[in-house]
């Protein structure tokens, strides 16, 4: 496999009659990534915010001998993923015009199912569906990875593959488990199952590793910043954006409400490492080199929130009684989560830009870099700033909410999270400051020519999104409310 992994990464076509594929092959998939936005727009327009019951349900027998279903149906907690799932595709697929001359077919190719099992996994209903497009989703990115990647491919690759992987393993286990208590595979019937404390425990933590690996929470993160390094700009926009996403949704979906008492007995232990997370991890994008990898630690950290604001719930209710901060907390963890897909994609687009130019991602082999750019630099300073927490953009929002809900958990809970405004500041800013600014470091920079228009189409969409977001999260939080409120209200139900 590794072989042919790096045999694969030549293109044996060429010339005219490679460009005239490479453009066909460019037009269908942008049509496709297009029409499947335009498409999910319309789940946007018609979704019905005054209720938590699932929308737009599809359901067929599948597998009728052990009662699995093609199980289809979404909420406020999903419908977001979707939207930027579908949002973020296109642009990824119009970066990649001009940029990825070796098999860009395949290229194409492999986001657009990737995308397609994306958005099962945020729609999947059906418990054994549901893992069937998480494991799926393992393929094509392993091949974006290990064909298009790095020198270092096929390390980070595999190593990706068997973080995520073994993981996930575990997870299986605890849903056959449930489908055994449940006779049926149904999600929401998982939900209703009245589990001992035992029972819960052990389901709790079978969730935890495939959750956490995904996040990723410390210290199961090591592979996320290998992976980054190695993955074209694509690939690292949908790994960060995207696919990180998919650990706190599972602890949504399955964690929170199908063992809300040890998802209780245990949340000291979830805020202490995802505190490590914002904290430890902040400091270990200080001492990074490659800019890469210094927004993969970032990642890290910026996730770290919405794992907080996930199990600061039973903190909140025992401090206050009343489940307002509750709600105020899982909906900072679910903003967050979008915006962290907008702003760290948007960062790994500028990288990208860069690391075309000069194909190097290392720090020290920038600088003065406006002098050259001046339209890229303001793009990158402002999603810096972003990812620093700036007020008015989106990475404020979900951070503020959330930090707002530990404060009435616990005054230091609040004070540790909110030392990520100052790291966040800190290390991102000390990237652009050496990167950006300053004179002109060396000849290759002096010649650097700045965005071209597809360039800055795609920087533009994001900075505008995340602009609006920040100033109005309004249609954001009114998709999530209801379902936020619902599953607060049911996690703070014991089942024992």
């Amino acid at each position: 496999m590794v072989a042919g992994m790096k045999g694969m990464s030549r293109n044996p076509v060429s010339g005219t009659d490679a460009d005239q594929n490479g453009l066909a092959a460019w037009r269908l998939a942008m049509g496709i990534a297009v029409a499947t936005f335009v498409i999910s727009l319309g789940l946007y327009t018609q979704f019905d915010t005054a209720t938590a019951t699932m929308q737009f349900v599809e359901r067929m027998a599948w597998i009728q001998v052990f009662n699995v279903e093609y199980y289809l149906g979404i909420d406020g907690l999903s419908l977001p993923l979707i939207l930027l799932t579908t949002f973020l595709t296109p642009l990824v697929l119009l970066a990649a015009r001009g940029v990825i001359k070796d098999r860009p077919a395949q290229y194409l190719a492999a986001f657009l199912i990737l995308e397609g099992l994306m958005i099962g996994v945020f729609s999947a209903l059906d418990a054994l569906l549901f893992y069937v497009f998480w494991e799926a989703m393992l393929i094509p990115m392993f091949i974006i990875i290990g064909v298009w990647g790095g020198e270092r491919r096929i390390y980070a690759t595999i190593k990706f593959f068997l973080y995520t992987f073994l993981g996930s393993v575990f997870m299986l286990v605890a849903l056959v488990y449930l489908y055994l208590q449940a006779d049926s595979y149904s999600i929401l019937d998982f939900h209703s199952l009245p589990l001992s404390q035992t029972e819960q425990f052990w389901i709790f933590l079978a969730f935890l590793v495939a959750f956490a690996v995904k996040v990723p929470m410390w210290p199961v993160h090591t592979w996320l910043p290998d992976a980054h390094v190695e993955a074209p700009t694509g690939g690292s926009v949908i790994l960060a954006a995207v696919l990180l996403k998919m650990g706190g949704y599972g602890f949504v979906r399955f964690s929170l409400p199908i063992t809300p008492d040890a998802s209780r007995s245990l949340d000291t232990v979830m805020i202490v490492l995802s505190l490590i997370a914002v904290v430890y991890i902040g400091f270990v994008a200080l001492a990074q080199k490659d800019m890469k990898k210094l927004i993969a630690y970032s990642s890290i950290a910026h996730m770290g929130f919405v794992i907080l604001g996930l199990f600061i719930v039973w903190k909140i209710l025992d401090q206050t009684g009343t489940g307002q901060g509750a709600v105020m907390g899982v909906t900072g963890a679910m903003v967050q989560m979008i915006s962290h897909g907008l702003i760290s994609g948007a960062l790994f687009f500028c990288i990208g830009v860069l690391y075309d130019r000069m194909h190097s991602r290392q720090i020290s082999d920038y600088g003065g870099v406006i002098n050259s750019m001046p339209k890229f630099a303001a793009l990158i300073v402002f999603f810096a700033l972003a990812n620093a927490g700036l007020p008015g953009t989106s990475g404020f929002v979900g951070e503020f909410l959330v930090i707002m809900a530990s404060f009435r958990a616990n005054f230091w809970y609040a004070f540790l999270a909110a030392t990520t405004l100052i790291l966040g500041a800190a290390y991102t800013l000390w990237m652009v400051k050496r990167v950006i600014f300053g004179p002109v470091a060396n000849d290759q920079v002096a010649q650097l020519t700045d965005v071209n228009g597809k360039e800055f189409f795609v920087l533009a969409v994001l900075a505008v999104f995340v602009l609006t977001l920040g100033l109005w999260p309004a249609p954001l939080v009114d998709v999530l409310a209801v379902s936020v409120e619902n599953l607060v209200n049911h996690i703070t139900q014991s089942k024992l």
